[in-house]
Order: C-alpha cells, then sequence, then structure tokens
C-alpha cells in the first residue's frame, strides 16, 4: 500500500519527456523553416551570384604585384614571398634611428642614374628598390606635410637626415594646426582637448612590420560586408511574408501553436541565416587573404598604416580586424532584422528588400550636405557599421554625460541593443497580423 502510495506521489516520467519533445519539435521548426528559405530555386541563384562576386572580390585583394630587379611586375605566390621579404627587412620600432636611414636610402636610390632617368623601365627599377621601405616613406609623406589634410607623394624625396626627430612629434602638431585653423568650429574646446590627448597619450615608438595581407584585407572588406547584407536582407525579406503571398496564413495560425512556436520559429530561422552565412562568408574572405598574402603586423599599431595615420583610436591591426567583423555582424543582423519587420508588416517582400539599399546607399547623398548636425546623425547610421574599418578614420565625436567619445563604440552598443531589440517587435508584430 506504501509502495502505490509512493507511486503515485512521485513525478511522472513523462513531463520530462514531453519537455525534450517540445525542445525538439521546437529545433525541427526552425530547421524546417531554414530549409524553406533556402530551398528555393532563387536563393540558390542568389548564393551563385554571392560566390561570384565574393569570388571577384578576392580576385582584386590578392592582386599583389613585386618589381623586379629588370623593373618588371609580377605576380603570383613567389611575388607575395619577395615583397615580404623586402619589407620584413625593415621590420621594427620606428625609432630616430630607423627613420634617418629609410630617409637616407630614400635620398641614396633618387640619386641613382635609375632614380633620375625619365625613362618607365629605369624609373620601375629604382621603384622596386624602393619597395621594402614604401610603406614607411608613406607615414613620412603623412608626417611631414604641409597641412592635416594635405598628402604629397614625393615629400618624403626632399627629407633630410636631420628631419627624422619630428616624425612623431608633426602628427600632433598638424593636428593641432587644424584643430585651430580650418576644424576651429567644427568641434567644442572639450572635444578638441580630447583629440589632442588621444594622439598625445598614443604609445610611441611605432612598432613596424610587413602587413601587406592586413592591408588588402581593410581594404576590401566594406564591400564583402555589404554585398553580404544585401545578399541576406533577399533571403530574409520573405520569411514571413511569403505566408501571405502563398495563400497559407490562414493555415498557419489556425495549427497548434502557430501563432506562438512557430513564429518564433520563424524568427529564429531568420537570426541563424544571418549568422551562419555572414561569418561563413567573412571567415573564408578573411581566410583566403591571410593565409596567401600572410597575417605579420597583427600586433602593429593601426597607425603604422597610410590610410590610419590620423586615426585618434589606440588599436593594433587585430583589434581592428575584431572591430570590422564584429561591427559588420551587427549591423547586418539589426539590418536584416529591419527587413523581416518589414515583411512582417506589410506582408510583401519587395519594401522589405528595399530596406537594406536604403539604408546603405542614403547616406552617401545626404553627405553631400555641408552641415555640422547632418554630420553628427550620419555618423550613427547603421550603414557605418557595415564599414567600420573607414569610420575609424572619421573624427566623429560625442558628449555622453560629460565625457566625449568616438562614434565606433556608440554604433556598436545602440545597435546591438538595437538588434537584441527588434526581434521581439518581428513576433509581436506578425502574431498580430
Amino acid at each position: 500500500m506504501n509502495q502505490k502510495l509512493l507511486h503515485q506521489n512521485m513525478p511522472p516520467k513523462r513531463v520530462r519527456h514531453k519537455k525534450i519533445t517540445d525542445r525538439h519539435n521546437g529545433k525541427e521548426q526552425i530547421y524546417y523553416e531554414i530549409r524553406k528559405v533556402l530551398s528555393g530555386t532563387r536563393s540558390r541563384l542568389a548564393f551563385l551570384l554571392l560566390a561570384l562576386v565574393l569570388g571577384i572580390t578576392l580576385y582584386f585583394a590578392l592582386s599583389v604585384e613585386y618589381v623586379n630587379e629588370a623593373g618588371e611586375s609580377e605576380r603570383g605566390p613567389a611575388a607575395v614571398g619577395s615583397l615580404r621579404a623586402a619589407q620584413k627587412a625593415w621590420s621594427g620600432y620606428l625609432e630616430e634611428e630607423t627613420i634617418r636611414q629609410v630617409i637616407a636610402e630614400n635620398r641614396r636610390i633618387n640619386e641613382t642614374p635609375e632614380g633620375r632617368s625619365e625613362q618607365i623601365k629605369e624609373s620601375n627599377i629604382a621603384y622596386g628598390w624602393k619597395q621594402g621601405i614604401a610603406e614607411i616613406r608613406r607615414l613620412l609623406n603623412c608626417s611631414y606635410a604641409e597641412a592635416f589634410r594635405s598628402y604629397d607623394y614625393y615629400r618624403a624625396d626632399s627629407l633630410t637626415e636631420e628631419a627624422a626627430g619630428a616624425f612623431y612629434e608633426n602628427r600632433t602638431r598638424l593636428l593641432q594646426e587644424w584643430l585651430a585653423d580650418e576644424a576651429g568650429d567644427q568641434y567644442s574646446e572639450a572635444e578638441k582637448a580630447y583629440l589632442i590627448g588621444q594622439y598625445e597619450s598614443l604609445e610611441t615608438p611605432f612598432y613596424y612590420d610587413y602587413r601587406k595581407g592586413w592591408t588588402q584585407l581593410f581594404t576590401f572588406a566594406p564591400t564583402v560586408v555589404m554585398i553580404t547584407m544585401l545578399f541576406l536582407g533577399y533571403l530574409v525579406a520573405g520569411i514571413f511574408s511569403n505566408e501571405f503571398v502563398w495563400r497559407a496564413d490562414a493555415v498557419f495560425f489556425a495549427s497548434c501553436h502557430g501563432r506562438d512556436r512557430a513564429v518564433a520559429a520563424k524568427v529564429w530561422a531568420g537570426v541563424g541565416i544571418i549568422t551562419a552565412v555572414y561569418w561563413m562568408v567573412m571567415l573564408i574572405y578573411s581566410a583566403a587573404v591571410l593565409g596567401y598574402l600572410g597575417a605579420d603586423g597583427w600586433n602593429c599599431p593601426v597607425q603604422t598604416e597610410q590610410g590610419d595615420w590620423k586615426c585618434f583610436y589606440h588599436l593594433t591591426v587585430w583589434q581592428k580586424y575584431v572591430l570590422i567583423a564584429a561591427g559588420g555582424y551587427v549591423g547586418c543582423l539589426f539590418m536584416a532584422g529591419l527587413c523581416m519587420l518589414v515583411s512582417a508588416r506589410v506582408r510583401s517582400a519587395v519594401p522589405a528588400v528595399m530596406v537594406p539599399f536604403v539604408l546603405i546607399f542614403l547616406p552617401s547623398f545626404l553627405g553631400n550636405l555641408e552641415s555640422a548636425a547632418v554630420n553628427k546623425i550620419l555618423g550613427l547610421l547603421p550603414d557605418r557599421l557595415l564599414q567600420v574599418g573607414t569610420a575609424l578614420g572619421y573624427f566623429d565625436l560625442y558628449t555622453l554625460g560629460g565625457r566625449v567619445i568616438g562614434a565606433v563604440p556608440i554604433l556598436l552598443v545602440l545597435y546591438g541593443i538595437g538588434a537584441a531589440a527588434v526581434l521581439p517587435v518581428v513576433y509581436w508584430c506578425f502574431v498580430r497580423s
């Protein structure tokens, strides 16, 4: 009798079995929604187009030239190896003595018959001799420029070794002159002090190394991320609207759990597609570029590249890559979430597909307006997340709670929260359809 009572008081095993079954059915529903999106002919053609565009982008990213001793351009793995060896010979800290040596080497080559020649082949031979110091030479052009916003390719040719000591000082001096004159009314005194403080607190001397792989990767990363975003917008635009297009909405909502688990499965399917496709493309692109050109220079300051010489963020190359990858993912998740929201709200995929186009290309038109207020707004639009590498070079500053901060950290937090918030809104809109 006691055994029977004990048995009756024990929790039935079928409850746990039901939870496991529900969890299993939920995953199956998500997989089913993903298969519906990916199995269509249009989706397959879209994947082929994405692969084609990625292949073309990689072709340009991997197209690195090396000029040999005969003044002829070479391509291929051997050329990459030769360029790497030439620039590796100058790797190390860019101290005053190193800058002196670079200036002296540049002048020595200019004074050779090949360096003075106006014939193309002779000139190419002299250019080939400069390939080892080419990146440092570009930094000299930036440091010793006449103005903060100017760049003269031949500026390094007029330098003498005595100027080497001002290499880092010039960077801050040019900024101060620019803030006092041309950009005097663009920033508050607190923002000016912040920029100057960022420049002065940057650790010097910089460590320099061959970093062609990262340079090429950063150059074409915005193209890869934006193309991926447009592709993702096309994929997820029909997740919700297709139920209405196929006249299946009545059956969908009348089914068991049609207004809860089935809708949640659609939302999670969209998130799964966005996550899987984005990181697949980004990892393939990164592995191809760095695998072919090398990942050397990952620990160098970003300021050792001409395009980032003026950057006020204190970052190394690998940290910049993390920001680019993370920013691209957050941007894609937010924009694709808006695509799903429009799809669920208006019951059509066409307006949903237009969302990423508007968010990506509209800022380029607004950028022509000469207005400080407009620039502040443009600095926080989601398209900047798709090109974080470029955004790091902009002087977009905001004052929050009395503290000056750059736009990039704000973008990551703002749209990270936005991406997390838009998904429940998508669920709510479709449930109430």
